[in-house]
C-alpha cells in the first residue's frame, strides 16, 4: 500500500464503524424530512455517498489502466448527481439495505486504496474542461467528500 494513503484509509474505516451504528438508529422521521440546503434528505445523501463511492472506485480502477488523462463521465457533472439520486429513487429504498450498501462500498474502495499501483499516482482524469484530476488527488479528495457529507448529516440529525 502506499503510505501516504494510509490515513485516509484507516479514517474512511474509522467513519464506517462510527456511523453504522448510528445511522440504524435514526427515526424514520429523521432520515425522510429533514433536508439539507440541496433539499436532500438524510437516506438521498447516503444515496449519493453510494454514487461517490462506486464512481469513485470506477475511476481509481480506470485511471490505472487507460490512457491518461482519461475521460469517463463526471457524474457530479451538471447536476446528475441529482438525476442519479431520483433515477434510483433512493428516498423509498429499504433503509438498512442503503447502510450495508454504504458501508461494504466504502470498505471494498478501501482495499482497492489500497491497492493502487505507485506509478499510476499521477494518472489523471478529466473532470471538466477546465480540470484534470490526478489519481492521487483523487484519492486524498474523497475523504473530504465523505466527512463533508457525513457532517451534512450530523447536522439534519441534531435539527430541532
Amino acid at each position: 500500500m502506499i503510505p501516504e494513503f494510509s490515513k485516509d484509509t484507516l479514517e474512511i474505516i474509522s467513519l464506517i464503524e462510527a456511523w453504522e451504528d448510528k445511522l440504524k438508529g435514526l427515526s424514520t422521521e429523521v432520515i425522510i424530512e429533514r433536508r439539507n440546503i440541496q433539499n436532500r434528505t438524510i437516506k438521498q445523501i447516503l444515496g449519493h455517498l453510494i454514487d461517490s463511492a462506486s464512481n469513485n472506485t470506477h475511476r481509481i480502477i480506470h485511471l490505472q489502466y487507460r490512457e491518461s488523462p482519461m475521460s469517463f463521465p463526471n457524474y457530479a457533472f451538471e447536476g446528475n448527481n441529482d438525476r442519479w439520486i431520483a433515477i434510483q429513487n433512493y428516498q423509498e429504498e429499504n433503509w438498512e439495505n442503503l447502510i450495508l450498501l454504504w458501508k461494504y462500498l466504502n470498505i471494498h474502495l478501501v482495499h482497492v486504496i489500497q491497492n493502487v499501483l505507485f506509478e499510476k499516482l499521477g494518472n489523471e482524469w478529466i473532470a471538466s474542461s477546465e480540470q484534470n484530476v490526478s489519481l492521487k488527488e483523487m484519492v486524498h479528495y474523497y475523504l473530504n467528500h465523505l466527512e463533508l457529507h457525513l457532517s451534512e448529516i450530523e447536522e439534519l440529525i441534531e435539527m430541532q
